[in-house]
């Protein structure tokens, strides 16, 4: 389980450390993709293999699954570890997100996020207002 929240820098090559909690859970074949909410993924191969299994299942026929699948698969590459734990992210992936110097890895149960530190933090204090929470939690049944 992805949990937490990191803050790293991009070295001038594009490299980002993974944060060793996160490193365990990464295996050969484990990708990195462009993502919702604008910021990027972190997938075990497993939950890769499971998107992808997903995505191949939805109708070729719906304009909006063509969209979702051209969107995670072009916007993918394997998540390669150097020996000091990091991954490089290819500059069209970082300029897609808005990464720069910083990033902010972020966990997200079955998978990690990389975001723009402004953007998350935009997105961090939509999450500080309680009454905000609870309304937009009501219908998920938890």
């Amino acid at each position: 389980m992805f949990t937490g929240e990191y803050r790293h820098t991009v070295d001038d090559k594009g490299r980002i450390a993974v944060p060793v909690k996160f490193r365990a859970q990464l295996d050969p074949g484990s990708m990195i993709s462009g993502w919702l909410d604008d910021c990027l993924a972190i997938h075990t191969k497993a939950g890769w293999d499971e998107l992808s299994t997903k995505i191949a299942a939805l109708p070729f026929t719906d304009e909006k699954a063509r969209l979702f699948a051209r969107f995670v698969f072009s916007h993918a590459v394997e998540a390669e570890m150097d020996k000091q734990g990091r991954v490089l992210l290819p500059a069209y992936l970082r300029d897609s997100v808005g990464l720069a110097t910083e990033a902010v890895l972020v966990g997200s149960r079955d998978h990690a996020e990389i975001w723009a530190p402004d953007r998350w933090d935009r997105y961090r204090k939509a999450l500080d207002d309680p009454r905000e929470l609870a309304s937009a939690f009501s219908g998920l049944g938890i």
